[in-house]
């Protein structure tokens, strides 16, 4: 089960970037002068977005426009498990699973929801970073959101995979939001996940001992790069 994780510093410091002083602090004890500035997810420039999307292709421009929609139809929603729902199934439902070897011809490439749907491939991270950023901007506040590492049981074996995570309140038990199961869940309910470690724009906290899903040093380049990009794109 996904239990309330515990955090690596005390207090992390606020902003969608601030992970990189959380982490650095919290995993090597290195001292930095000022957290990496980036504003908040939910500041979308529709303009600048879509001025991005045209420029890969008319396709893309049709597919932003359609998560523009998606998130203002969301977040006009009342409830929050109304508004998981919706943006659940817009890209478990567009996007088809595909490696990053395929995709982009690396190991491991986190793509803004631009590129993803630009794409319409991606694996795991790509799925919850855009779930995650669409939730945001759909006015669910960010310290109820965590991707999640986790170590899942998939076709008979166990493989790193990430997930995203709900927690309507602090100590409560999180719902699940996973394109390999794309049914919301409780996460007692995913006995076949056992969780790593999760991130948000707020810190990292450790989710088990004894079990790796890749250097979280190196995850936090690959955030810091995406934050970057999707600033530039809009988001």
């Amino acid at each position: 089960m996904l239990k309330p994780p515990l955090p690596l510093t005390r207090r992390a410091p606020k902003g969608l970037a601030a992970l990189g002083l959380a982490v650095l602090v919290g995993l090597t004890g290195l001292l930095v002068d000022r957290p990496l500035r980036a504003d908040p997810t939910p500041g979308w420039d529709r303009e600048k977005l879509e001025a991005a999307a045209a420029a890969r292709s008319p396709r893309t421009l049709v597919e932003v426009r359609a998560m523009l929609q998606m998130v203002q139809r969301a977040g006009a929603l009342p409830q929050e498990r109304q508004r998981l729902t919706v943006v659940n199934n817009f890209f478990n439902q567009r996007i088809a699973f595909r490696d990053d070897t395929e995709v982009w011809g690396v190991i491991d490439y986190w793509a803004t929801p631009l590129e993803l749907l630009d794409k319409g491939r991606g694996d795991c991270e790509d799925y919850a970073i855009a779930k995650y950023m669409s939730l945001l901007a759909a006015g669910v506040p960010q310290s109820r959101l965590r991707m999640v590492y986790v170590r899942a049981q998939f076709q008979g074996r166990s493989q790193a995979h990430m997930v995203l995570a709900y927690y309507p309140e602090p100590e409560s038990e999180p719902l699940i939001l996973d394109n390999i199961n794309p049914e919301i869940r409780a996460a007692s309910q995913r006995s076949d996940l056992t969780p790593v470690f999760s991130f948000n724009g707020e810190g990292l906290w450790t989710g088990v001992g004894g079990t790796t899903a890749g250097n979280p040093l190196v995850r936090l380049s690959l955030w810091r790069d995406l934050l970057a990009k999707a600033k530039e794109e809009g988001f």
